[in-house]
């Protein structure tokens, strides 16, 4: 369970940290709007449909790679809680256009990120 722990742990902090890395590059271009959360939730989704076709198509991927890749790093870089305070601070804030246009598109672009990336990972050679 330790070990575990440790693969899921390792990921977190590496997704964590390339999470802040990429609201830090994009925190110029806001405008208002969150593209910094809005960008790694939608990469995480491409990412993770990544890793479910390849391990799809190979049979299966190595139970530490797994905790490794999708709970931990994916987990620490995708960021559902702050694009929930976000998407609540937009609403609050009376800005009802940008909060449905945030909502909608992380949500429809996210569901497709995941769908694209399991097609890719599903279609190119086993990783492992």
């Amino acid at each position: 369970m330790l070990k575990e722990l440790l693969w899921v742990g390792a990921g977190s902090c590496l997704g964590g940290m390339a999470r802040y890395g990429v609201s830090l590059l994009l925190r110029s271009a806001s405008g208002g709007f969150p593209w910094g959360t809005f960008v790694v939730n939608v990469a995480g989704c491409l990412l993770i449909g990544l890793l479910w076709g390849w391990s799809s198509r190979q049979g299966s991927m190595p139970a530490s790679v797994n905790l490794f890749l999708s709970v931990g790093l994916c987990g620490g870089f995708t960021t559902f809680s702050t694009f929930s305070k976000e998407s609540l601070s937009l609403l609050q804030s009376g800005q009802l256009s940008t909060f449905l246009l945030y909502v909608l598109l992380s949500l429809l672009l996210g569901i497709a990120a995941v769908a694209l990336g399991w097609r890719i990972g599903h279609s190119v050679a086993p990783l492992f």
